[in-house]
């Protein structure tokens, strides 16, 4: 009669036993991993690695000649500043705003650098061709390129005549040809035009108006093939709203991108950006 208790007192022991052992194991295993015990839940071993190091963000300017990227530009104005006012066709050389932008426009169309165009899209520079079309000849897929990554494409003229003094009839011709040209290889008809030289009169604005042109659009800075920076009035500084042109095709001096790099470290030095001309006339 006493073989029964002295069973369960043995199984007792016996299941104190295991459970000092399973014990005896956990601590065995030791504290959790720093590692893992710092980890957020939810976040795998990858998650946990440190972020990578931002410079490359750096490197599409650095390879273009700057040491920093250019400040983005403000939001596009809800009004633009140098519209179409009371029917008059508008001729700005700099547009009358507050924001901390210039507009970079280049002129005819003779220099088609792919590396331009890289340019451009690495960069995101909101750049206006100016195009002439006996200068682009049968090069407008350089400029379809441009448009892809961003540029828009303007009228400079089917073949760049100084316009001041022609009769309304070729002053059309010269302007609704082009706008004709761009429309047949781009499928647009532009809202800006630029002059050749600079020279038009009040038969030009006519004439423009006449092509569907909503603007003139002339400079008051101009980066010439030396890489010199020159002002038509004004102060000899880059301002807010001033609109620089950039001649292509200079017979001598530095490429069209050398020239964009030093307007560009100018207009960083001077704490400006480049905005979107199409978004402000």
């Amino acid at each position: 009669m006493r073989s029964a208790p002295v069973l369960g007192v043995r199984a007792l022991a016996s299941v104190v036993m295991a459970y000092a052992l399973l014990a005896g194991c956990a601590e065995a295993a030791g504290p959790v991993a720093p590692d893992r015990a710092a980890r957020p839940s939810g976040t795998s071993a990858h998650d946990a690695r440190p972020a990578k190091d931002p410079t490359p963000r750096a490197q599409p300017y650095r390879r273009w000649g700057l040491t920093a990227p250019l400040p983005a530009p403000p939001s596009p104005p809800t009004r633009r500043p140098a519209s179409r006012a009371g029917g008059a066709l508008p001729v700005v050389d700099r547009v009358p705003t507050r924001d901390q932008v210039v507009f970079l426009t280049y002129d005819d169309g003779a220099e088609k650098d792919p590396r331009f165009v890289d340019m451009v899209r690495e960069l995101r520079l909101p750049v206006s061709m100016f195009l002439t079309d006996s200068v682009v000849g049968p090069g407008y897929g350089h400029f379809a390129r441009l448009r892809s990554v961003g540029a828009s494409i303007q009228n400079h003229t089917l073949d760049h005549a100084a316009l001041r003094g022609l009769p309304y009839a070729g002053q059309r011709a010269e302007i609704c040809g082009q706008q004709n040209k761009l429309r047949a290889r781009f499928g647009i008809r532009p809202q800006l035009f630029r002059p050749p030289y600079g020279t038009y009169d009040a038969t030009t604005l006519r004439a423009a108006a006449d092509c569907g042109i909503a603007a003139v659009v002339l400079w008051r800075a101009a980066m010439e093939g030396d890489g010199e920076l020159t002002y038509a009035k004004g102060p000899d500084r880059l301002r807010a709203g001033d609109i620089v042109s950039v001649p292509s095709g200079e017979p001598t001096g530095l490429s069209l991108r050398e020239r964009t790099t030093r307007l560009l470290r100018e207009i960083q030095g001077r704490g400006l950006t480049v905005g979107r001309l199409e978004d402000y006339v």
